[in-house]
């Protein structure tokens, strides 16, 4: 059993009857009072984030995980299918599991956070970025090209992706896959 002292980035906490990763901490030792740990926590089931301030040396359950990278397949119904590269075993994810899943294409290498004890998924991690063709684009609107204007895109995948008036349909381009915007075109 650890205490708020251990809380360390990337550390997964069992807290109200969930799993939490620590995306930030920092320790306050204020003036007056006693010291305590501010802390912003995301569940690894649903992806709420939650700010939470533990007192010192209280204690917290910590979880072990593991990270394997496993290669997505496809989507049905329910959620998505993943193939573990090593053992060619198949793995099933909640679509709730899984944030951003819009810029999943198949083939693509995800990161999926397993329990250490039972070895049952908790969640996916995409790469912060991927590169998707253009399916289909509106049209630029002429003389609308004194600012940085934008136009709507549809990627391979099907999500839509705020694109500058010069990508057309074929193009690839780069997408953050955190807040869905445009990066670069690919050559």
């Amino acid at each position: 059993m650890a205490t708020s002292n251990d809380i360390k980035k990337g550390m997964c906490i069992e807290f109200s009857n969930d799993i939490f990763k620590i995306i930030e901490f920092m320790h306050v030792k204020p003036g007056k009072g006693p010291a305590f740990v501010r802390t912003k926590m995301k569940s690894v089931t649903n992806g709420k984030v939650l700010d939470n301030t533990f007192s010192a040396g209280h204690k917290i359950d910590e979880v072990k995980v593991i990270t394997r990278k496993f290669q997505y397949l496809y989507e049905d119904d329910n959620g998505f299918h993943f193939m573990n590269n090593d053992d060619f075993s198949q793995i099933y994810l909640d679509k709730a599991m899984i944030e951003n899943s819009q810029f999943m294409k198949a083939g693509e290498e995800v990161t999926i956070i397993l329990k250490d004890s039972d070895e049952s998924p908790l969640s996916a991690e995409i790469p912060p970025t991927v590169y998707l063709e253009v399916i289909e684009a509106d049209p630029g609107v002429k003389g609308n090209t004194a600012t940085n204007a934008l136009k709507n895109s549809i990627v391979e995948t099907g999500a839509r992706v705020m694109v500058p008036l010069f990508i057309e349909a074929g193009d690839k381009i780069k997408v953050n896959t955190e807040d869905g915007s445009y990066l670069e075109r690919v050559k």
